[in-house]
């Protein structure tokens, strides 16, 4: 009982808002971050059926909720009337722009192979099996495997989840743009951060790992929603891990990463795709996009190593 007791006295603490912050934005800053994940949510198709906003643009529709998540951060900053506040909005709107290139950019291949920007469509796309056991899924493709990884890692960036929750930093400014917030409003962050996993986790299972599809054809029978489900629990699962494992990284590794790595790797992820579309999606093709793939992930591992050779250290002993 001791979350649930944690979340009471939460929602019952004390509202507390700064003498100088500007009491309007300073309000309505949680509420746009919380309507804006669980708007995302509508869009995700948890079974057969079981759609709640079945719309042709539901991918479009997705990014462009998620894309406001960046203006409640700032004003969570600028209506603080805080230098904590306001450094670590920026520091967390930077993060989220930057990241959000590459989680669009991922889903490209997807659209290019379906021709449809309809979640529903994506997971039709993605049904059926070869000898009953291999499912046709996204992510069994190397481009698809390699753009579900990136989908992932970027999804952890637009979360805040350890190990890139820099705008959190608490030893070097407090709790970011949280830092002047309590009680209710101070827990809907959180409850958007948490809203933000779900969203995430089920679209990557929608675009990648077939979404309430069954991995084996005889498992039909079983609902779909099952499925879907587990493969969120499998997703979340690992969110919860690696925020136990990793430490938190440093704002220039992260921001390095994104625009030397995850960005051009991205773009690569287009033309693998493509490639292994036009060579007829055999062994060729997959021969084809995997080179592609590696040569582009050799080259840019290869620029993106920042160790540094230190000379070495000389000492002088007073005699």
């Amino acid at each position: 009982f001791q979350p649930v007791a944690d979340g009471i006295k939460m929602l019952i603490k004390e509202d507390v808002v700064p003498a100088r912050a500007d009491k309007v934005v300073h309000f309505l800053a949680p509420i746009l971050v919380a309507a804006a994940a669980i708007l995302a949510l509508g869009v995700i198709p948890y079974g057969r059926n079981m759609t709640p906003f079945a719309i042709d643009g539901g991918i479009l529709f997705f990014f462009a909720v998620g894309s406001t998540t960046e203006l409640a951060v700032f004003m969570a900053g600028w209506g603080s009337n805080n230098k904590f506040s306001m450094l670590g909005a920026m520091r967390a709107i930077a993060q989220m722009v930057s990241y959000e290139l590459p989680l669009i950019l991922t889903t490209l291949p997807v659209v290019m192979m379906v021709g449809a920007l309809s979640p529903d469509a994506i997971v039709a796309a993605q049904d059926g099996y070869s000898m009953g056991v291999l499912p046709h899924w996204f992510v069994t493709t190397p481009w698809g495997a390699a753009a579900f990884v990136l989908f992932f890692v970027s999804g952890l960036v637009e979360s805040n989840r350890t190990p890139f929750d820099v705008p959190e930093g608490e030893s070097e400014i407090v709790a970011g743009h949280m830092t002047e917030y309590s009680g209710f409003k101070y827990a809907t962050f959180f409850m958007a951060e948490y809203f933000g996993m779900f969203a995430i986790s089920g679209l990557a299972v929608t675009l990648f790992l077939g979404g309430w599809h069954s991995p084996i054809a005889a498992l039909n029978v079983i609902p779909s929603y099952f499925w879907f489900f587990l493969k969120l629990s499998a997703l979340l699962f690992v969110y919860i891990w690696v925020r136990g494992t990793l430490p938190r990284t440093r704002v220039d590794q992260i921001m390095n990463f994104a625009w030397k790595f995850m960005l051009p790797m991205a773009f690569t992820l287009i033309v693998a795709a493509a490639v292994w579309h036009y060579q007829g999606r055999g062994l060729a093709g997959w021969l084809w996009s995997l080179a592609v793939i590696a040569l582009v992930y050799l080259v840019l591992s290869r620029l993106l190593d920042t160790r540094k050779k230190f000379a070495t250290r000389t000492y002088r002993f007073a005699e």
